[in-house]
């Protein structure tokens, strides 16, 4: 199985970024389930229902979230209805919307999703990693294959989590930093993991966000409203291999695209 995971979708930049790119990723590598992140996807905060529909018609088959969630009140009209879209799993479980897991079919596949969210420098929820062993072991009675997007800030928690899922979970990729992290491997169980998958959107920003306003924060401390920048993208994602007799997987490639900077080949 060919699963291909893009990192977070960034305002209307990174959408575009998603619309032009698809296509040309989905001949050139022929991914059977394709996942994005888009919790950064309304303005950078947040997604809408109307955004989550075009990236399923774009091809997406499943989307996880992060600590934005909640930013855009549209989600709580749609998310209980959409089993495509995936909230962090260690929010409180009697008192939040949605589903942190679920199980997504296409091309004749079936991909176990979980999503869960660190809690170093994020507000606190859940601890994530008992979170894991409550789903993923569920999950591994009926599914061999499954990936988890773990949105956290620290690196030192998304490698943790890693190594923790390390042969129960077949991939681990890290989100929420923008940055994607080169040391993409397969770990020695036979879990493909990624610190950070990387953004989907503008590359001049600082993050996705406009320089001036992130720069201001820093100089000054003062409260400042931050708005996603303009400009050409930048797309990063994996892909991965996984042998679906076993749930382990074969290979992980990093995927680096900049605007007017690649072709196919």
């Amino acid at each position: 199985m060919k699963v291909l995971f893009i990192g977070d979708i960034v305002g209307s930049v990174g959408r575009k970024a998603l619309k032009e790119n698809l296509p040309l990723l989905k001949t050139k590598y022929n991914p059977h389930i394709i996942i994005a992140n888009g919790e950064n996807s309304a303005s950078g905060r947040g997604i809408t229902q109307s955004i989550a529909r075009q990236f399923f018609d774009w091809g997406v088959h499943g989307i996880t979230m992060g600590n934005h969630t909640w930013d855009n009140r549209d989600i709580f009209e749609f998310i209980d209805d959409e089993p495509r879209l995936i909230r962090p799993a260690n929010f409180p479980e009697d008192s939040t919307p949605g589903k942190g897991h679920a199980v997504i079919k296409a091309n004749g596949k079936e991909l176990a999703i979980v999503n869960l969210q660190g809690r170093t420098f994020l507000p606190a929820l859940d601890d994530p990693f008992r979170k894991a062993d409550e789903l993923v072991d569920e999950l591994k009675k009926k599914h061999k294959c499954i990936l988890v997007d773990f949105h956290a800030e620290a690196t030192s928690e998304k490698i943790a989590m890693a190594y923790y899922l390390d042969g129960r979970a077949s991939v681990v990729v890290g989100t929420h930093t923008h940055v994607q992290t080169n040391d993409e491997r397969i770990l020695e169980e036979g879990t493909a993991a990624i610190t950070d998958v990387g953004m989907v959107g503008p590359k001049d920003g600082i993050l996705g966000m406009e320089r001036e306003a992130v720069l201001h924060k820093f100089l000054t401390s003062l409260p400042v409203r931050f708005n996603v920048d303009e400009g050409k993208w930048h797309f990063h994602a994996v892909l991965i291999d996984i042998d679906e007799n076993t749930g382990k997987a074969t290979k992980i490639e990093k995927i680096r695209l900049v605007e007017d900077e690649w072709r196919m080949e």
